[in-house]
């Protein structure tokens, strides 16, 4: 990219803000603390807790990880555009954020795709549960989790990064791929074939093993009495609201990206592109950790003074 050390983006969804920036920086500054905050007390709670050492839980771990790797690739640079006055970035930063933010993407998909074959494990093969899962195991797949973005979308970064942009806007809060793309004075065929062959690789893995997994836990689910069922959904139900959450904002920044959107409100356009990223962050530490019956025990822990027993309510919640 020959006109890298002079050019600058400028990021004209900012200017749908400009009547409400000191709102809106507080906000997603308390939101940029939220995600830190509960990701980071998860983190703590299941690190310092052996019973917690689980494979579920070591991978929710990882997805906190993620979710906070996410945060801070979003809101830190959010927030300072909005304290500047005319809303323009570095190319150099755009750069930056599109690779932190699509690794990001990716990884949580991974994840979550681990996760799922990790339930079926546990409900499909129950009595050689921990000998599947073995610690190799869980290493090798939270490897591939991370190895995975990094090495598929660095390939395609790779081509973005020779691109000679022409144009110098950025419609949305934050750089994409596709809108750097957008912005290249031309682009190449064979970039366009490659980006959508990423987007099958992107998903396609993933979206199979989810799929396998959900299929041979109904499977296994069908044979079951009803009270089993139901504890058996109860097990699956944090992962499930998970991968439906991070879906729905993926979709919704898929078609942004990809249709034309302006027949909607801009407002609406700018939570709906942020809410992949952030509904996430916030929802994943509180379903796992009210969802999971031991994290939930030691996070009620924490509220509890010096060991004292817990009232009647306080008891009836963490035995529910």
């Amino acid at each position: 990219m020959d006109n890298t050390t002079t050019l600058t983006f400028t990021m004209t969804a900012y200017a749908a803000l400009e009547q409400h920036k000191q709102a809106v920086f507080t906000v997603f500054l308390l939101l940029y603390l939220s995600s830190i905050t509960l990701n980071s007390l998860l983190i703590s709670i299941i690190h310092q807790n052996k019973e917690l050492h689980q494979p579920m839980n070591v991978f929710t771990c990882v997805l906190s990880i993620n979710e906070i790797y996410g945060s801070t690739a979003l809101f830190p640079a959010t927030m300072a555009i909005l304290l500047s006055d005319t809303y323009e970035v570095p190319v150099q930063w755009c750069m930056a954020q599109v690779y932190f933010l699509h690794t990001f993407a990716c990884a949580e998909f991974c994840i979550l795709a681990v996760m799922g074959y990790d339930r079926y494990v546990a409900i499909c093969y129950p009595l050689h549960y921990h000998s599947i899962m073995s610690s190799s195991k869980i290493q090798k797949l939270i490897a591939l989790a991370a190895l995975y973005p990094i090495i598929l979308f660095g390939g395609y970064y790779s081509l973005t990064l020779q691109l000679s942009m022409c144009g110098r806007v950025i419609p949305k809060l934050y750089c994409v791929n596709m809108e750097l793309v957008k912005n290249a004075c031309s682009v190449a065929s064979y970039i366009s074939i490659a980006g959508l062959f990423l987007v099958l690789i992107f998903i396609g893995p993933q979206l199979l093993m989810i799929v396998f997994s959900y299929a041979q836990i109904s499977r296994v689910c069908s044979k079951l009495s009803r009270e089993s069922k139901r504890n058996t959904l109860k097990t699956c139900f944090p992962h499930l609201l998970s991968l439906l959450n991070y879906t729905i904002g993926s979709l919704f920044e898929i078609f942004q990206s990809r249709f034309d959107m302006s027949h909607v409100a801009a407002e609406a356009r700018i939570f709906l592109s942020l809410y992949f990223i952030i509904m996430p962050s916030l929802t994943n530490p509180v379903v796992y950790g009210l969802g999971t019956h031991l994290i939930r025990v030691h996070v009620l822990k924490l509220f509890i003074k010096h060991r004292i027993l817990p009232t009647k309510s306080a008891r009836a919640v963490i035995a529910a």
